[in-house]
């Protein structure tokens, strides 16, 4: 077998079904990382009719011969983390084969102070982006500031108390009275958090060289990114965007592997478009159609609970996202959710001040002001949930999805008509 690297990842605005996917493609894999992001990006699992909603550790935990890494890239709530384990544990999944990287930086209680402070003083401005408050913008400006915690340094309580004292005092600068507040004292945190390094220490280790050395060995290693392409802090739809780099690109330096390492980039995207929190949606459906894939959908953020905004499919955002990540594979989830509608659209152009264009523009201003075109294609009727092949699916199924590919110039590998694990279709082998 030879060394096989593939990276999953989000295709629009994040919530697009990575989990199933990645449980699915997990179950052959020998390693699964998850690379960037933090315990903001919740995903949900059915297997065997029982959900489990995840939030920090990747999806491939439920794979108990695959070693199970939190890589550099991320940001790590110890709290979050230990509750995590304890749920997955008493839902009778084990996770000893879970391993987090040395290098991931950790978020503290004045991270997610921080991120409230900030939101706060957006709003006062209009100009509130939706963030989940849990620290993850906070954590990673830490790192670029080169003042932040690793994982590493949970193991060293003395020097961890200098580090954690210098911060306090960095912040103090920053946050509002009523905040600062209710932050612990710096003995009070060196301990709580020099406990947590207490119970993670067998947990952390060297992930870079864990994952180079399975790669050697001609092990097949999963990646998976937390949100999706439009919420990359490069690529995505900026300011409204996530603070890390959940496009392919990140997996290499979010796990510390080599560019040339990887074979395969899956993009998993939805029949339609979701997004949760605010900024630009160019196929946004406010009007019957919204609410009616919502509904049938249950189209509610894992993590928040807020209901995801919903339009028509966006070829123009998606071939984007092609050539951002350099896709060689699509995964369509939901298809089942569009049966019953007599048309389907997807959007094939955009309408500008100054003429008609194919690309996704970087500014806020004309996305807002733009005007989708579409192609109108025929519906389906037929329930798609008990299909198991893809011929089984009608023809205007079939065209839907050669269309996709027909936009994007990339091939759809596998599809899903319904949320469990079984319910996945597969058209081409992803991992060879």
């Amino acid at each position: 077998m030879k060394m096989t690297a593939t990276v999953v990842i989000g295709s629009q605005w994040g919530d697009e079904g990575k989990g199933k996917i990645i449980d699915f493609l997990g179950q052959n894999a020998d390693v699964t990382v998850r690379y960037s992001g933090g315990d903001n990006a919740g995903h949900s699992l059915v297997v065997n009719d029982q959900k489990l909603a995840l939030r920090l550790i990747p999806s491939g935990i439920l794979a108990p011969n695959s070693i199970c890494i939190i890589g550099n890239g991320t940001v790590v709530n110890p709290h979050t983390l230990l509750d995590e384990i304890k749920e997955l544990n008493q839902a009778g999944v084990n996770t000893d084969h879970l391993r987090i990287s040395d290098r991931a930086h950790i978020i503290f209680p004045y991270h997610i102070l921080q991120d409230q402070q900030q939101e706060r003083d957006r709003s006062k401005n209009g100009e509130k982006i939706g963030t989940t408050n849990k620290g993850i913008g906070p954590a990673y400006m830490d790192k670029m500031q080169r003042i932040g915690i690793r994982a590493v340094d949970l193991l060293d309580a003395e020097g961890l108390k200098e580090k954690i004292a210098f911060n306090l005092a960095q912040k103090q600068r920053v946050l509002d009275d009523d905040l600062w507040e209710q932050l612990p004292s710096v003995d009070e945190l060196t301990k709580q958090y020099a406990e947590y390094g207490q119970i993670l220490k067998d947990y952390i280790t060297d992930t870079s060289y864990l994952i180079n050395t399975k790669l050697h060995e001609q092990k097949r290693v999963l990646f998976e990114g937390a949100q999706g392409t439009m919420l990359d802090i490069d690529h995505g739809t900026y300011p409204f965007v996530t603070s890390s780099n959940p496009t392919a690109g990140g997996a290499a330096t979010g796990s510390g592997i080599g560019v040339t390492k990887i074979k395969h980039v899956i993009g998993v995207c939805k029949a339609y478009v979701s997004r949760v929190g605010e900024g630009p949606f160019p196929t946004e459906q406010i009007n019957e159609i919204g609410d009616r894939i919502r509904e049938v959908a249950h189209e509610y953020g894992t993590v928040t609970h807020r209901p995801r905004r919903i339009g028509w499919f966006d070829g123009v955002l998606m071939k984007y996202v092609a050539d951002v990540n350099g896709l060689t594979d699509l995964v369509v989830n939901c298809l089942d959710v569009l049966s019953g509608f007599d048309e389907v659209k997807i959007c094939t152009g955009y309408q500008t001040d100054h003429g008609v264009i194919n690309y996704y523009p970087a500014s806020e201003k004309e996305l807002e002001n733009l005007t989708p075109i579409y192609e109108t294609l025929p519906g389906w009727q037929e329930d798609l949930t008990q299909m198991q092949s893809y011929d089984e699916l009608p023809a205007n199924a079939k065209n839907y999805l050669k269309k996709i590919e027909e936009i994007t110039g990339v091939q759809v590998s596998a599809f899903s008509i319904g949320p469990d694990r079984e319910q996945t279709v597969v058209v081409n082998d992803m991992w060879d």
